[in-house]
C-alpha cells in the first residue's frame, strides 16, 4: 500500500465527475494545478469512490493490482472485466461485469439481464485466494436480486419441472426451488462486505424494480413482472434460510444484488465511501496533510447524503484537516457547503468561458480550479 505521507502536503480525493473525468484523471489535474500554483508543496493522489462505477480504478491507483477477468455481460455475451486484489483483499465492482454500460450496444434489456458476470469475478477472487471480498454495487442493467450472481456460484436456481432458469428478473417468476451447493463451503472464512450508498429495500415502492427499473429501461408492465419475480425470489430464499432480509437497507440495491449478496452470500453492508476509504488508506494519507481536496461532477443536495465528497470532508474533519471541493457544478448555496465542512468550494461552470466549456474543457478546467484553490488556502 501507499507509503505513508510527509507532513504539510496536500490529499486530492476526488471522484469521477460523470461523463467526462474519472476519478484519477480528475486527481491528476487538480493536483496538477496545485503544484503549479504551490510548486513546493507536496501533493498525494488518492482517487476515491463511493461503491458505484470508479470503485475498481480507486483500488487501482492506490496501489491495488489489476487482475483480468473475461466474463458474461448482463446479456450472456462475454465482456472484459477484471478485479483489483492486493493481499487476501479483492475489489469487485459489478459495473465492470453487469453494469449499465455493457449493454450490447446500449440496448436495453429490463427483463433479462442478468448479474451472472458478477459471480464469475466473485468466483475468480476465491480462486485467487481472496480471504475479503469487497462488492462494490451500482449501474447494474437488470433486476434480478443477485440470481444471476448465485447461479455463477453453482447455486441452483430450479423451476417446477426441474429446470434451470434462464437469466434476468423475469424468470424468477417460475422459481420453484433452490439449491445452494457447495456455496457455504466455497465462502468458508471469507468475509464478504458490500460497498453501497443505498438503503432501498428489496420490494415495494422503494425497491429495486420500482425505483431503479425505468432506468434500466422498464416500462410500467415490467415492473409489474420485475416485483413478481423478486417476491418469488425472496419467499424461496427465506424458507431455505430461515431468514428473510427483503427488507434489508441496500437489499434493493444494483436490482436487488445487495439482497442476493445479504441473503446467501453472507455479506454485511457498509456505506460505500466509509468503505472505500478505510480500504484506500485515507486516514493514514491524510495524516499531517495541511488541506483536502475533493469533488464530483455536481455538488448538490445529493451530496450531503452519503456521496463521497461528503465523506471526505467527514473523514478530514475528523483528522482536523480542511477540505475544499472541485464540481463540475455547484448547486449548494455556500451557506450549505460551509455548513457541510467544506472551507472553499469551486464549480468548473463558474471557470467556463463558454456554455458546455465545463464538460468539453473539463480536464483543463480542472486544473485551473486546483490552482485557484491553492492560490487560497496555501499561498495566500
Amino acid at each position: 500500500m501507499p507509503a505513508t505521507p510527509h507532513q504539510g502536503h496536500v490529499v486530492v480525493a476526488p471522484d469521477k465527475f460523470k461523463g467526462t473525468l474519472d476519478g484519477a484523471e480528475a486527481a491528476a489535474r487538480i493536483a496538477a494545478g496545485i503544484r503549479r500554483a504551490a510548486p513546493g508543496v507536496e501533493v498525494r493522489e488518492l482517487p476515491v469512490a463511493d461503491g458505484g462505477e470508479g470503485t475498481l480504478a480507486a483500488a487501482l491507483a492506490a496501489g491495488f493490482t489489476r487482475v483480468p477477468v473475461k466474463v458474461a455481460g448482463p446479456t450472456g455475451l462475454p465482456v472484459d472485466a477484471a478485479l483489483a486484489v492486493h493481499g487476501d483483499t479483492a475489489v469487485v465492482e459489478l459495473a465492470q461485469a453487469s453494469g449499465l454500460a455493457k449493454l450490447p450496444g446500449g440496448r436495453t434489456a429490463p427483463l433479462t439481464a442478468g448479474s451472472y458476470g458478477v459471480g464469475q469475478l466473485i468466483a475468480r477472487a476465491l480462486a485467487h485466494g481472496a480471504k475479503r471480498i469487497v462488492l462494490g454495487l451500482g449501474g447494474s442493467a437488470g433486476t434480478d436480486g443477485g440470481a444471476g450472481m448465485l447461479q455463477a456460484l453453482g447455486v441452483r436456481l430450479r423451476d417446477s419441472e426441474g429446470a434451470e432458469l434462464p437469466p434476468g428478473g423475469a424468470a424468477l417468476r417460475r422459481l420453484a426451488s433452490i439449491d445452494p451447493g457447495h456455496l457455504a463451503a466455497a465462502l468458508a472464512g471469507v468475509e464478504v462486505v458490500v460497498a453501497c450508498d443505498v438503503d432501498n429495500p428489496l420490494l415495494g415502492p422503494r425497491g429495486a424494480a420500482a425505483v431503479y427499473g425505468p432506468q434500466k429501461g422498464a416500462e410500467a408492465g415490467d415492473l409489474a413482472v420485475l416485483e413478481e419475480g423478486l417476491t418469488r425470489l425472496a419467499d424461496e430464499v427465506a424458507a431455505l434460510t430461515g431468514r428473510d432480509v427483503r427488507e434489508a437497507p441496500g437489499a434493493g440495491a444494483a436490482g436487488g444484488v445487495g439482497f442476493g449478496a445479504l441473503a446467501l452470500l453472507g455479506a454485511v453492508m457498509r456505506p460505500g465511501i466509509d468503505l472505500l476509504l478505510d480500504l484506500l488508506g485515507f486516514e493514514e494519507a491524510v495524516r499531517g496533510a495541511r488541506l483536502v481536496v475533493t469533488g464530483e461532477g455536481c455538488l448538490d443536495a445529493q451530496t450531503l447524503h452519503g456521496k463521497a465528497p461528503a465523506g471526505v470532508a467527514a473523514a478530514a474533519a475528523r483528522a482536523r484537516v480542511p477540505v475544499a471541493a472541485v464540481a463540475g457544478r455547484l448547486e449548494l448555496s455556500e451557506a450549505e457547503w460551509r455548513a457541510a465542512g467544506f472551507a472553499a468550494a469551486i464549480a468548473l461552470t463558474d471557470l467556463a468561458e463558454q456554455p458546455g466549456d465545463s464538460l468539453t474543457r473539463a480536464a483543463e478546467l480542472a486544473e485551473t480550479a486546483g490552482e485557484r484553490l491553492a492560490a487560497e488556502l496555501l499561498t495566500g
